[in-house]
């Protein structure tokens, strides 16, 4: 089994991964308490035979009353949102040492959070882990969830991501952040905590897949007819992406089946791992039931900027990597849906990232005496689209064609 160890920092984190937690449980049918529907619950058979899906249990480790325990950690600074964990629906569901808290916040202060207040609780942090990951058989990783602009969320996980390098190196660290968005914005210093992290845990962190409130809130106007969306709202949408992002690591299947998949199919170089997500199709659930999507249609949705998580302007890009991470439209219908951004005579592919669809996306025009180079990828409802500019000072540039 390869088991993955869920980190949530800061209020952004935990409330994060309450929606998350909640959403796994609903996919697996395990209840508040921890316990499996009794008409749900897998018949023991032979390993070998392959016949139960026992995957989930990456992500869950079920105890001998039968009872099953997120394989996750909870930290904040200050106990206000962690007690809501505490008191809410699931609180059965965690591990009591599992939530951890202190008493003083870091004031959205980077310094409070890494240098001060956060040695403070680090220790006990890393005990827990220690002991979680004991009763792992084989630990791929860790999934860091947090945001960039808190003072625990930048300050304490730069902390944590550089004590993890230390003790386990050979793991793989995949972060879930919220970056700030200049019109949704909750503190002056944002940019600043921002810079800070970015800079601490750039050589940390394997594969970073961020989303910004300003993008979320206006999905939620735009798609789901949510008039003022609240963060129960943003952390739903949230949940789901991170649902179905690690799909393919708590169910069986041969795509993406392990944390360093992601790096390998979506990181061109190892400093340059923020994928850009965007998911589609999202509907609110009165249009779901009169609304039928093709594929072609899903597939082009996942390339317009209304569907993207992070707002941003990536027009100067020289090149796109596209790689699917999720969907059962892999095969012949993804790859009708696919032939609208392919062109092979204008922009001839090669194949960089081992079994997936090959693809040449509408490239911008290059800066005088720069080259081209292709993009590859597959296309499906959910997308992770890694683009970068100009090459020049960023090392050798791969395969030519």
């Amino acid at each position: 089994m390869r088991e993955c160890l869920s980190i949530h920092i800061g209020q952004a984190g935990v409330q994060m991964g309450n929606a998350c937690w909640e959403l796994y449980c609903l996919e697996h049918g395990i209840q508040a308490d921890g316990t499996i529907l009794g008409n749900q619950a897998p018949p023991k058979v032979v390993p070998e035979t392959e016949q139960v899906d026992s995957s989930f249990e990456t992500f869950f480790c079920e105890t001998a009353s039968g009872k099953h325990v997120p394989r996750a950690v909870f930290v904040d600074l200050e106990p206000t949102v962690i007690d809501e964990i505490r008191t809410g629906t699931y609180h059965s569901l965690f591990h009591p040492e599992q939530l951890i808290s202190g008493k003083e916040d870091a004031a959205n202060n980077y310094a409070r959070g890494h240098y001060t207040i956060g040695k403070e609780i680090i220790d006990t942090v890393l005990g827990r882990i220690r002991k979680m990951a004991d009763q792992c058989s084989g630990l791929q990783g860790f999934l860091v969830f947090h945001s960039f602009g808190g003072g625990t969320g930048s300050g304490f996980t730069s902390l944590l991501m550089e004590r993890l390098s230390v003790e386990y190196s050979k793991k793989s660290k995949l972060e879930f952040s919220v970056y700030p968005a200049p019109q949704v914005s909750t503190a002056v210093v944002e940019p600043y905590n921002s810079i800070l992290t970015t800079h601490t845990t750039l050589e940390h962190s394997d594969c970073s897949f961020m989303v910004d409130n300003e993008a979320i809130y206006d999905i939620c106007n735009r798609n789901l007819d949510v008039e003022s969306p609240t963060y129960t709202n943003l952390n739903r949408l949230i949940g789901q992406i991170v649902s179905s992002v690690t799909a393919s690591l708590r169910f069986n299947g041969a795509l993406n089946v392990d944390l360093i998949e992601f790096q390998t199919n979506l990181v061109p170089y190892p400093r340059i791992h923020f994928p850009l997500t965007t998911y589609a199709p999202i509907i609110s659930a009165e249009k779901a039931y009169h609304e039928q999507l093709s594929v072609p249609e899903i597939t082009n949705a996942c390339f317009e900027f209304s569907n993207q998580m992070v707002k941003c302007d990536h027009g100067g890009a020289n090149t796109w990597r596209v790689a699917s991470c999720t969907g059962e439209t892999w095969c012949e219908g993804r790859q009708r849906g696919h032939r609208g951004h392919q062109n092979p005579a204008v922009h001839p592919v090669c194949r960089l990232v081992p079994d997936r669809l090959q693809s040449g996306h509408q490239l911008p025009a290059a800066h005088r005496g720069a080259r081209r180079r292709p993009g590859e990828g597959a296309a499906g409802r959910l997308h992770a689209q890694q683009h970068h500019g100009d090459r020049r000072g960023l090392g050798p540039s791969g395969p030519q064609v």
